[in-house]
């Protein structure tokens, strides 16, 4: 695919941010939707090069169809706030995507996750291991997957990238966020795992590099089209945390176990939790995603080091002190 014209639904989130940065240094000209442009624009990072903000909603298909008009890529990476109202409002924003490309001939790209698929395709994922999710959220991300292939039948192509769990410079409601709280500097981390257990990251920036450089090979993907990516797999569950200590020049730094009874008491009352609840069993045994068919079309994955990238996230989201170890890294991350 030419470099062209991008429209980027969620560009304030995590992987929404990351993807329109990618696709402007790459050359492309991206509009990012936004319900107040203005507050968008003015939240974007200094120094960075900016998207087109123009004023939509995603659950107004006709602003999304009239944001689209002359764009040969919609990134749908836009989410309802926490982890409410998922049920009603994840489809439909979908629908208005779906709609979009339809008029514009432009490729979908969704952000995909673990969260479709359950115990019995575990523990090495690959494209079309089958999807038998245990979660609520799992069933809706095996519903949006199904609409998007049936709109392929219909000429409307989707591009999913799958990766494990984010973590980058942007905060966000992620994982990541449960081991180093955003704003705080750290005095402990918290780990959500068992010892010994394998888990699965991805390095947002990483994500949306791969993301830019399979778009850009649009030729060589069929109308619809699926990639895993490798990220970083921490073979024991201790690498991540050995790396946050690394970072913040703490060898130290303590190590608590997840509150997992705290989030079963209160789930009833908190959908936060709820939700969280619903995906321990993706803590309690190891998931991989295999990138051999991604390796196929691109011959390597976007990687940056562990090290690099955890610092780097720990900036972001104001975790380190003034003056610590990874204070050298700031301006050439």
């Amino acid at each position: 695919m030419e470099r062209g014209t991008a429209l980027v639904l969620g560009a304030t989130g995590g992987i929404g941010g990351e993807t329109t940065a990618a696709l402007l240094r790459r050359g492309w000209q991206v509009r990012a939707l936004a319900r107040d442009p203005a507050k968008a624009a003015a939240q974007w990072p200094a120094g960075m090069a900016r998207p087109e903000w123009v004023a939509g909603d995603a659950l107004d298909a006709d602003s999304v169809i009239a944001a689209a008009r002359g764009a040969s890529l919609i990134v749908h990476a836009v989410n309802p706030p926490g982890y409410r109202h998922w049920k009603t409002l994840v489809l439909p924003m979908l629908e208005s995507t779906i709609r979009a490309a339809a008029a514009s001939g432009a490729r979908i790209v969704l952000p995909g996750t673990v969260y479709n698929y359950g115990p019995d395709a575990f523990p090495d994922l690959v494209e079309d291991s089958p999807q038998h999710p245990r979660t609520r959220k799992g069933a809706i991300r095996v519903q949006m997957e199904q609409r998007l292939r049936d709109a392929a039948d219909r000429g409307v192509r989707t591009l999913i990238v799958r990766a494990g769990d984010f973590f980058g410079p942007r905060a966000g409601n992620n994982w990541f966020a449960q081991l180093a709280k955003p704003g705080q500097p750290l005095a402990a981390t918290t780990d959500p795992g068992h010892r010994g257990t394998g888990h699965q990251w991805a390095y947002l920036p990483d994500v949306a590099e791969t993301i830019v450089q399979l778009v850009e090979r649009d030729s060589a993907l069929a109308p619809f089209e699926t990639f895993h990516m490798a990220g970083h797999w921490d073979a024991d569950g201790t690498q991540m945390q050995a790396a946050i200590r690394r970072a913040s020049g703490q060898p130290d730094l303590p190590a608590r176990h997840f509150p997992w009874w705290l989030v079963t008491l209160a789930s009833p009352f908190v959908p936060l939790f709820r939700e969280l609840r619903e995906m321990r069993y993706l803590w309690e045994q190891p998931v991989r995603l295999r990138n051999a068919r991604l390796l196929s079309v691109l011959g390597s994955e976007p990687h940056t080091p562990l090290d690099t990238a955890v610092a780097t996230t720990l900036q972001g989201l104001g975790c380190l002190r003034d003056g610590g170890p990874a204070g050298a890294l700031r301006g050439t991350l």
